[in-house]
């Protein structure tokens, strides 16, 4: 053991912080650290376990939130992000990912010869290694797979966990689009689809104007895809489905299962202030922070209850200056998380 205490804690937490600042004024951050952490400043799970612990764990990180880079249509590449994963989750980290950018099961592979097994086959890779290397560390790792609406196999992602023991070091989202819902509301069928290749539309002998064998989509990939002017990319159309009935299993497997989760994913590319330069797929594996491809955060929390002063009585108040105060110096405080770690 090396905190005895829980102020331990807060001495070890507060002085890596403190750290981070110019040599002259470490001692005045590191006592308003401490005063923020005695009174109510929560830094998340891998800040308390991992800040100013270097000497004993020194692969370990003080963020909570990743996402993968986005995960492309090739062997190469599925291996290579479940390595990154691996190094990821070793730390500390939990990780989020979209696996919607694989193509279908029984799609062809003219590379391998064969044909795919597809997205939740490769996703049960990443369960595997999950287990593996959580089992090792101080925490179970944490994961979150989300999925495109659109997808061939959007049915099987939200049935997976109904088949046991299947996916369990993840949570599982589907991206909902403005388009489906509008589809949900409209009672019009939906159409579940995959992008094409240049090669692809040959061998198969596709119109790309025909709105039953192709439909225009907006994807987070090149991968050497057919694209229009506009930034679309032509994806073959699979099947048709009532959107209604892709609903009622969403919402049946959300209700027997709590899985799979909602994230209305064009409202979260609207309202995030990077939209110019970020396409969000992801987010964290509780949910609570979208993300773009190699994107990170920490998180911290505050104690509510410790600004209450006379509790259960009568002359009951909230302490709002000292709340001010501790936010303030807590918000410097997950600053220099963001320094230790060297992220922009």
């Amino acid at each position: 053991v090396i905190d005895e205490t829980m102020d331990d804690t807060y001495q070890r937490v507060a002085r890596a912080l403190a750290d981070v600042e110019e040599s002259e004024k470490r001692e005045l951050w590191h006592e308003r650290f401490l005063w923020a952490l005695r009174n109510g400043a929560i830094p998340a799970g891998r800040i308390i376990s991992n800040a100013g612990a270097q000497a004993h764990k020194p692969a370990t990180s003080t963020i909570n939130c990743t996402v993968s880079g986005t995960v492309t249509d090739s062997m190469d590449d599925i291996l290579g992000k479940v390595h990154e994963a691996g190094l990821t989750l070793k730390a500390g980290c939990g990780i989020g990912y979209e696996f919607s950018t694989l193509r279908p099961r029984g799609a062809y592979v003219s590379g391998a010869g064969a044909y795919t097994s597809g997205p939740l086959s490769f996703m049960d890779i990443y369960d595997r290694m999950c287990f593996t290397v959580s089992s090792a560390g101080g925490r179970r790792g944490a994961q979150m797979g989300t999925f495109d609406v659109g997808h061939p196999d959007v049915m099987e992602f939200v049935r997976a966990k109904r088949e046991d023991g299947r996916l369990r070091q993840f949570n599982l989202s589907v991206l909902i689009t403005d388009e489906f819902m509008q589809a949900v509301s409209d009672d019009q069928p939906w159409k579940l689809a995959f992008p094409l290749t240049v090669r692809e539309v040959e061998d198969e002998k596709l119109d790309l104007e025909d709105s039953d064998q192709v439909v225009w989509r907006e994807w987070p990939t090149d991968g050497g895809y057919v694209t229009n002017d506009d930034g679309l990319t032509a994806c073959k159309v699979y099947k048709t489905v009532p959107a209604a009935r892709l609903w009622d299993v969403i919402m049946s497997s959300t209700y027997d299962f709590a899985e799979p989760g909602f994230v209305l994913v064009d409202r979260v590319n609207d309202l995030n202030n990077n939209w110019f330069c970020e396409n969000i797929r992801a987010t964290n594996p509780c949910g609570e922070q979208p993300l773009p491809p190699y994107g990170s955060c920490l998180l911290g929390s505050v104690n509510l209850t410790r600004f209450v002063e006379q509790p259960f009585t009568d002359d009951a108040k909230f302490d709002w200056d000292k709340f001010r105060e501790v936010v303030q110096v807590f918000t410097r405080m997950l600053d220099n998380v963001v320094e230790i770690n060297g992220l922009p």
